[in-house]
């Protein structure tokens, strides 16, 4: 085999094994889901590698924890919901509605079917004590929407539909006021009707402290 094939041959290993790896981890953020949905978040790693089908081992190869691996189920359907969102949002018009159906799509997951419930559980419940452990690589798991935010906030500063302060700051005050909402109503009593109206007075709070006019 002369050298050159023997680097071919090293790269399609180290490629195959990449795919491996990322096949595994795939593997276990979608059993990790898959328990949240049934049980949240009380399941052990052994019920976790079960229902992905590794050994326990391969799962503390990629995970110290399972604290980690719930950052990670975190991280994960963050970039998932912002890839989804930023697709639907391609079709409106301008940076301040694409900005109002990010403020408001993040509340429909409280409503609907049994998962996108106890996916909102999940997500209220564990987040305080991940944030404990892990502050900087929980911020970094959820930059991804607060970046979605700062891009429209920006655009509509720019287009003159909005007057804020400081985009930075503001948009991060916003996604904490959002997360505050979204916390209480994860776990109280509401319906749809309500729901719609929380949506509404948010929208108009935000756009009020963005320095926007509702006309």
């Amino acid at each position: 085999m002369s050298w050159v094939e023997r680097a071919v041959e090293r790269s399609a290993a180290v490629q195959r094994s990449r795919e491996r790896i990322a096949q595994q981890v795939r593997q276990m953020l979608d059993a990790a889901r898959a328990l949240i949905y049934a049980k949240g978040d009380d399941f052990t790693t052994q019920e976790l590698a079960a229902e992905a089908g590794v050994a326990l081992q391969t799962f503390y190869r990629y995970f110290a924890s399972k604290d980690e691996l719930l950052l990670a189920v975190i991280g994960d359907a963050m970039v998932d919901a912002c890839h989804r969102w930023g697709e639907a949002a391609r079709e409106l018009p301008d940076p301040l509605a694409r900005l109002r159906y990010y403020i408001t799509v993040t509340l429909e997951r409280l409503g609907g079917d049994g998962r996108n419930a106890a996916m909102a559980k999940f997500v209220v419940a564990t987040r305080w004590r991940l944030h404990r452990q892990f502050p900087k690589e929980l911020e970094e798991a959820e930059r991804p929407f607060v970046e979605l935010l700062k891009r429209e906030v920006q655009a509509a500063t720019d287009a003159g539909l909005l007057n804020p302060p400081d985009v930075q700051w503001d948009t991060w005050l916003l996604v904490e006021l959002m997360r505050s909402v979204y916390h209480y109503y994860a776990f109280a009593e509401h319906d749809d009707t309500e729901l719609e109206v929380v949506k509404e007075q948010l929208w108009r709070f935000c756009l009020s402290a963005l320095g926007g006019s509702a006309d």
